[in-house]
């Protein structure tokens, strides 16, 4: 926090500690769902005497990895005394603008919506948590009685309100009139805990959760979701995620209609259960229910209606068919609710989407986005079964849904984050991206926002860059021999599980050895064109047919050479193979245009530091070739340009963005000279 903040060190470590193992585990809430509190006496800087103060988690944070940065410090004199001012439930949104004159020093988080809640209530130490049991019971339909009846009088039910200062007011009231109280259930919602000290209170939390649990676990009937549906049973792994790999850039296609998305594909036991069972459709119908998990999915999932074993066009065919009726309803969702001022929709595409047999898939505006949305769904499929296990499953109102969703308060945070970056939601697959050239571009790409799928023969290589990228949910590494046609088809279907599918990929895998034609073997020129020329081409190939699946059009860019126009000397078939790239760069970009994916190309030279080719005896033979020491090539290219620079693996990435990034929008079929000037390449 600031260093202007005066803190009781002790409460902060101690809310902290809290937080983490509260959070660290999926049974107590889920990723950035709930908050907690502490309370304490803080020195007053004005003053110099002390004052009491609040420290509860900030707007947007996640209690499994919550940092004092993400704590908002307020006066609880000037908290509590809002309530002389509350004008009302009908205007409580006007409270949230009110914390921030409560704040105590500068730094630190936004207080949140639930800042109420936790300041209101008259206890030192209070948790709000998201757990799926004490959901199960939030959103049964007798919850208020199960309430009891697992509890006593120990847990008070409260019924379902909107987040706001209005609830803290309700929790605040509960607390007064049951002093025996540890806790409440809120309907549609979750739970609260307090207590006298940190620890007391989440014993109390856990507590509620874990004996909500074993009175699930006790008192529900076998089988909630019903019998299981003939066809509809998971299938085996390798088939199972084989078609998901077939169906995902077509799932992607419905999910981005109004705009790209990233997406995720889980297939875990809960959900391939769910969908074979009788009830799914009915259940996920009715949508989610706790705010946290329908902000995330949308008020309902997309269901395919069709066995797993349904010929792959009938699916797609019919995936096209539910999505036109999905957007309609969700239109009319939206105007059967929207009031004048409500927020324009801000689009119709389903965020879940859920397949008999094979999976789910997530999507969202960048994978981490798009995984948690497929947490939520989990855990809203366990809180489906805990309620269905003891009564049935009873969500919130969706006009109440509505107000949560299009709520002005969610508005005005999805205003405040920040513009996207060049590259977001593109998802992209580099070949040779395990060292060099290949390396920096995958580099550049993620650093503009994109997804990266890191291909490389050397799968040790290419974990390594992607682990460098940020891991999972920023870039995978993806093992693939080029030549391989089997292979390169793997490794597209590994691109579209991770991410959902691809937009953007660079021919980048090569390799070179320098010798005069009559040293050059057949195996030398087989072995260049194999993974230069015929991996190029199999792997434009197979990212077509997901581009045009997608399609949201896409970029193929070459890695070729000055050598593909440029005659030099003992150089055959590089020569020869990179000159084949270039034309395929001609050919395709005539082919493809009409489905709107580029192909252009990038001509380097002379990129000596960090290029896996150059290290791996290419630098040695052209050194040779040119009468120069080996670790003085690249100073000797860089003099016999026009611009006297050396090229970097930086510089190509940099004109592979270029071509990407929006600004060459509407170029296709081109190649960009990164050689420092050449002028023996000069394309004519």
């Amino acid at each position: 926090m600031d260093g202007d903040r005066t803190t009781d060190r002790e409460t902060i470590e101690a809310l902290l500690a809290r937080s983490h193992r509260l959070g660290s585990d999926p049974r107590n809430t889920n990723y950035a769902g709930g908050n907690t509190s502490a309370k304490g006496t803080g020195t007053d800087p004005v003053t110099g005497g002390g004052t009491e103060l609040l420290w509860v988690k900030g707007s947007g944070g996640d209690l499994g990895t919550l940092t004092e940065d993400g704590l908002a410090a307020l006066r609880l004199d000037r908290l509590r005394a809002l309530k002389d001012v509350y004008p009302g439930v009908e205007r409580e949104d006007e409270m949230v603008a009110a914390f921030d004159h409560c704040l105590h020093g500068r730094g630190g988080a936004a207080p949140s919506i639930d800042t109420a809640m936790h300041g209101l209530v008259d206890a030192a130490h209070v948790d709000h948590l998201h757990p799926d049991s004490g959901i199960a019971l939030a959103c049964a339909a007798d919850g208020e009685k199960l309430t009891a009846e697992c509890f006593g009088d120990t847990v008070v039910w409260v019924p379902w309100r909107r987040p706001g200062f209005q609830l803290g007011l309700d929790i605040a009231a509960v607390k007064e009139a049951n002093p025996q109280a540890i806790g409440c259930v809120l309907g549609g919602h979750g739970i609260t805990a307090w207590g006298d000290t940190s620890d007391e209170c989440e014993a109390n939390s856990l507590h509620i959760i874990r004996t909500a649990e074993a009175f699930l676990a006790e008192r529900g009937r076998p089988e909630p979701f019903g019998p299981v549906l003939e066809g509809f049973e998971p299938l085996e792994e390798d088939e199972r995620r084989a078609r998901a790999a077939a169906l995902a850039p077509y799932v992607r296609a419905v999910a981005s209609a109004d705009r790209p998305q990233v997406g995720h594909f889980t297939d875990t036991g809960a959900v391939l259960d769910f969908l074979s069972r009788a009830e799914h459709p009915r259940l996920a119908a009715l949508g989610t229910s706790c705010p946290d998990h329908f902000l995330r999915t949308k008020v309902r999932p997309l269901v395919l209606d069709l066995p797993a074993t349904a010929p792959l066009e009938e699916a797609v065919a019919r995936l096209k068919e539910l999505h036109t009726a999905y957007r309609a309803e969700y239109r009319a969702y939206y105007e059967r609710h929207a009031t004048p001022d409500s927020p324009a929709m801000r689009g119709a595409d389903p965020a879940i989407v859920l397949v008999p047999g094979v999976g789910m898939f997530s999507f969202g505006k960048d994978k981490q986005t798009a995984r948690v949305a497929g947490e939520f769904y989990v855990n809203a499929i366990n809180v489906m079964r805990g309620a269905e296990a003891v009564s049935s499953y009873s969500p919130i109102e969706e006009s109440e849904k509505f107000r949560i969703e299009y709520w002005e308060l969610e508005e005005a945070k999805l205003r405040r984050m920040p513009e996207p970056k060049a590259l977001a939601t593109r998802i992209a697959l580099v070949t040779g991206a395990g060292s060099g050239i290949g390396r920096a571009i995958a580099r550049r790409l993620a650093a503009e926002g994109a997804c990266v799928a890191v291909a490389d023969v050397d799968e040790r290589a290419a974990e390594a860059v992607a682990k460098e990228l940020g891991g999972p949910d920023r870039a995978v590494a993806v093992a693939v021999d080029v030549t391989d046609e089997a292979g390169v088809g793997a490794a597209l279907a590994e691109t579209a599980l991770a991410f959902g599918g691809v937009d953007l990929v660079v021919n980048n895998a090569g390799i070179s050895v320098s010798r005069p034609l009559l040293e050059t073997t057949a195996e030398d020129w087989d072995r260049q064109h194999a993974i230069m020329a015929r991996g190029s081409f199999l792997v434009s190939r197979e990212a077509a047919r997901v581009m045009t699946a997608q399609g949201l059009g896409g970029d193929i860019v070459y890695i070729a050479s000055k050598n593909a126009v440029f005659a030099g000397p003992n150089n055959v078939a590089y020569g020869a193979a990179k000159a084949d790239q270039a034309h395929q760069v001609r050919l395709l970009a005539a082919e493809l245009g009409e489905a709107g994916i580029r192909v252009n190309g990038v001509n380097p030279d002379g990129v000596v530091r960090g290029s896996g080719i150059f290290a791996g005896g290419w630098g040695a033979q052209r050194a040779a070739v040119y009468g120069v020491p080996e670790e003085k090539l690249g100073e000797f290219y860089a003099q016999r340009t026009l611009l006297k620079r050396e090229v970097l693996p930086e510089h190509v990435a940099n004109a592979v963005f270029a071509l990407t990034g929006g600004e060459l929008s509407h170029t296709t079929g081109l190649l960009v000279p990164v050689d420092a000037g050449v002028a023996a390449a000069f394309l004519r």
